[in-house]
């Protein structure tokens, strides 16, 4: 499903060291990194921050990486920060990146596509998944499938959790 070997350990909390024009590196923290893929998980998170144009031109591969009149902007603000900054890290790693979220929210499932479609490279493009807790729900093990349905009303597919078991829907 994430397009990665099995039995890889994660790395919870992994700073990329993104490049900045100036030589320095901005210590951006993506979520988890598996393998070489990178994820940036979303689970009671309201949006993907926002941040003045200036302030993401200062990352080395922006304009190479994105055609910034195709990013989301609010006033002089663009839109999806978070995840431009994953982009770049998953550019400057070679590696993918991952948005893992939650499929009762289309507007954020919107706002990673809009993100993806300022993408220059189809190459790069392909390395960019979304994947929802509701999908990966089914491949983890009935405690975790349990706890995510009771603590955050998730469930897999056709699936609901009642208090002492798991059934079908």
């Amino acid at each position: 499903m994430l397009g990665i070997p099995s039995g890889l350990t994660p790395e919870f909390g992994f700073r990329p060291g993104v490049p900045l024009r100036d030589g320095k590196v901005d210590r951006t923290e993506i979520d988890m990194k598996l393998g070489d893929l990178l994820v940036e998980a979303k689970l009671t998170e309201t949006d993907f921050q926002t941040a003045p144009l200036a302030k993401i031109e200062r990352y080395r591969d922006f304009e190479e990486v994105f055609d910034s009149s195709e990013l989301t902007r609010s006033g002089d603000s663009i839109l999806g920060y978070q995840l431009i900054r994953g982009v770049l890290a998953a550019y400057s790693t070679g590696g993918s990146f991952c948005v893992l979220g939650d499929a009762r929210r289309p507007d954020m499932i919107e706002k990673w596509h809009s993100v993806m479609r300022a993408v220059r490279s189809y190459a790069l493009r392909c390395r960019l998944k979304a994947l929802t807790w509701q999908e990966i729900a089914d491949f983890l093990p009935r405690p975790l499938r349990r706890f995510l349905a009771m603590k955050y009303g998730i469930t897999r597919p056709g699936y609901f959790c009642a208090p002492d078991r798991e059934t079908d829907g």
